[in-house]
């Protein structure tokens, strides 16, 4: 409380009158005696904060705040990782630890549900039937990958002004285009591009990686870049203002991180330390039970979604990446799973996977059933890939082991070889051919029917009525 004004001329007044008739000594014992209690609730106070930390109840606070060191990725982490910009660059399928094949649901069919999105934004609104939008895709790449395949399998759609290209090297501070420093793998290179074009933006931006082929594209576009690109319904992307160019949900949906565990996940590096980075991202904001959508940081976004965030925290978001502690690897990570948030304000972006392929890309198989008999084709094709695979690596072992016994040489492992089943190489190059026959049968008249904007609205489970585009 404070003193009236009076009061302090005659406290002053007191402390004059009797202080010089006091030694120094006594006057160490008053001031010990005023600022003890002080002294002992600040002990107290410390003591209890040491316990609840040490004991582990800080977990059950709603937000965590700081962040503590870490250093980088262990080898199982990185074993188990999702691919980012340090992906191979030769173009191949590619496999990393545990997510090389999808999750299918029982009977080894795909699950395709919807999760609604709480999204508080309201449905963009699409330009009339027939109206061209503009498009720029935005790549993160290294100084050492080749992106000669936009030009190869996109440069009539360049040419033809459909679309434009941002191409970001993230690890050549010489390049044309290039973010402040190269952290967060693609992150700093996607907040660098819509910092650098707030004011100029296209119709829709697409972000992606460098690699054309990778086993986390959409596999009924054959995993290819391009053909995702190409096929990119704008209007789906005007409306949602934001969408995962991934339909596929696993990994990453329906709840692939959980902000408040504390255990260390090697599949999730980030999980343990998503809470702490949370709270200082979104300080305003709880610290979601969920955080989910599928992998693997490819998006589109319309301008106006990205509009709805000022400049500035565009800039304040960068800053946070470009100073944590926390490492290119694990920032990276965090990201991965915060995006819709940032775009749609909500912690969980599930959607229906036939709405995805059908009214994000035209590919309209028929319904959710109809699409999982197609990605059960798919997996069986790559399933019988790999036994053919297999079986030409043990006859490939057999003949070296027969050409060093004609010329004389040992074998110490002739008794451990595996014999490939004679003729089954044939057996399984037919049973691929027919697969595969019956997926582009099983395509090509998914692609006709989502010429269909009607089919399109039906599949996708929103209203249409005559005369409405795409």
């Amino acid at each position: 409380m404070r003193l009236p004004p009076n009061s302090i001329p005659t406290e002053h007044h007191s402390l004059a009158a009797t202080s010089s008739a006091k030694t120094p000594l006594d006057l160490r014992h008053s001031m010990l005696r005023r600022f003890l209690p002080l002294v002992v609730v600040g002990a107290i106070s410390t003591l209890l904060i040491f316990i609840v930390f040490h004991g582990g109840r800080w977990r059950q606070l709603p937000q965590a705040v700081g962040l503590g060191e870490y250093g980088g990725p262990t080898e199982d982490e990185k074993t188990n990782a999702l691919p980012d910009l340090r992906a191979s660059p030769s173009g191949k399928h590619e496999k990393s630890g545990n997510h090389e094949h999808e999750a299918v649901g029982p009977g080894g069919s795909y699950t395709d549900s919807k999760i609604e999105s709480t999204s508080p934004y309201p449905m963009g609104q699409t330009k009339p039937p027939g109206s061209n939008y503009t498009k720029t895709l935005v790549i993160a790449k290294m100084k050492a990958e080749n992106t000669a395949w936009i030009d190869g399998h996109l440069g009539d759609m360049i040419e033809d002004g459909l679309l434009s290209t941002a191409i970001y090297t993230a690890d050549d501070p010489l390049a044309p285009l290039h973010p402040p420093k190269n952290k967060g793998h693609e992150v700093a290179v996607y907040l660098t591009y819509i910092i650098d074009y707030y004011d100029d933006l296209a119709d829709i931006n697409i972000f992606m990686h460098a690699h054309r082929f990778t086993w986390h594209n959409n596999a009924a576009l054959d995993k290819d870049a391009g053909l995702m690109v190409r096929h990119l319904s704008p209007e789906r992307v005007t409306r949602e203002g934001y969408m995962n160019l991934r339909c596929h949900w696993d990994p990453g949906c329906p709840a692939h991180i959980h902000p408040g565990t504390t255990e260390r996940d090697p599949d999730k590096a980030e999980e343990h330390l998503i809470a702490e980075a949370w709270a200082q991202l979104f300080p305003l904001n709880h610290v979601p039970s969920i955080l989910a959508q599928p992998c693997c940081a490819q998006f589109a976004v319309s301008r106006e979604r990205i509009r709805q965030t000022p400049k500035q925290r565009w800039v304040q978001i960068r800053d946070w990446v470009l100073r944590t502690q926390l490492s290119d690897y694990v920032s990276g990570r965090v990201f991965e799973y915060v995006w819709q948030f940032i775009f749609t304000l909500s912690p969980v972006h599930c959607p229906s996977m036939s709405a995805c392929y059908c009214d994000g890309y035209g590919l309209c198989f028929g319904g959710p059933k109809d699409l999982d008999y197609y990605l059960d084709l798919v997996s069986e094709s790559e399933e019988y890939e790999e036994q053919l695979r297999l079986w030409h690596e043990q006859a490939e072992v057999i003949e070296d082991m027969r050409a060093a016994r004609n010329s004389g040489k040992m074998w110490d492992e002739e008794a451990e070889l595996d014999v490939p089943v004679p003729g089954r190489d044939k057996l399984l190059e037919r049973w691929i051919e027919q697969a595969q026959g019956e997926m582009d049968v099983l395509r090509r008249a998914a692609f006709e029917r989502g010429k269909d904007p009607k089919q399109r609205a039906l599949e996708s489970g929103r209203e249409w009525k005559e005369g409405d585009g795409f």
